[in-house]
C-alpha cells in the first residue's frame, strides 16, 4: 500500500534536504624552487605531473569539512622547477541528506565548488614564486565519484565471489 502525500508535504519533505556552503579556506600551502635561480636559464619546456585528491571529515551536527588537495611537481630538462601544494578546503552544512545521496554531495558536488578556488590559489603561488601560470583543466569530480562508486561495486562483487569460492 503506498503512502497518498499532499503538494504540500512533498515540498515540506523536498525542503528538509539542504547542502550549504558555510566557509571556504586554504586549509595548507607548500611552495618550493629547489633550483632557484639556475631553473631561470633554463628554456621553459616543463614536464607537469599533478596528484589530485579530495577527502572529507565529518564535524557533527550535519558538518563536514571537503579538502580538495593538489601536488604539482614541475621539472624541465629533469631538474625540479617547483613543487606546489595546495590543500582547499570548505565547511558545508547538511541536512536531510544520507547514505548515496550525502556520499555525492561530498564527495562530487563540494570539489565542484572548491575547485575554481584551488585553481586561483595554484596560480597567485606560481606567479609569486616567478613561474608561468598553469591553467589546471577543470575535473568532472561526478564522473571521478561515479568511477569511485563503480570499482567499490566490483570489488565488493569480487569479494564476494571469493567468499563463496572457498
Amino acid at each position: 500500500m503506498s503512502e497518498n502525500k499532499t503538494p504540500a508535504e512533498g515540498k515540506e519533505q523536498a525542503k528538509q534536504a539542504n547542502f550549504a556552503l558555510q566557509r571556504i579556506y586554504v586549509k595548507d600551502i607548500s611552495f618550493e624552487s629547489p633550483n632557484s635561480p639556475a631553473i631561470f636559464q633554463k628554456q621553459w619546456k616543463p614536464e607537469v605531473k599533478m596528484d589530485l585528491g579530495t577527502k572529507n571529515t565529518d564535524l557533527g551536527g550535519g558538518h563536514f569539512e571537503v579538502v580538495v588537495s593538489v601536488t604539482l611537481t614541475v621539472t624541465v630538462d629533469g631538474m625540479a622547477a617547483y613543487i606546489a601544494e595546495v590543500q582547499q578546503a570548505g565547511i558545508f552544512q547538511t541536512e536531510g541528506l544520507e547514505g548515496a545521496q550525502l556520499a555525492q554531495a561530498l564527495n562530487a558536488f563540494a570539489p565542484n565548488l572548491l575547485f575554481p578556488y584551488l585553481r586561483e590559489t595554484v596560480d597567485n603561488i606560481l606567479v609569486k614564486g616567478s613561474f608561468p601560470a598553469i591553467l589546471l583543466s577543470p575535473v568532472n569530480f561526478d564522473a571521478l565519484f561515479a568511477q569511485a562508486v563503480m570499482q567499490k561495486q566490483k570489488e565488493a562483487a569480487a569479494g564476494a565471489d571469493e567468499t563463496t569460492a572457498h
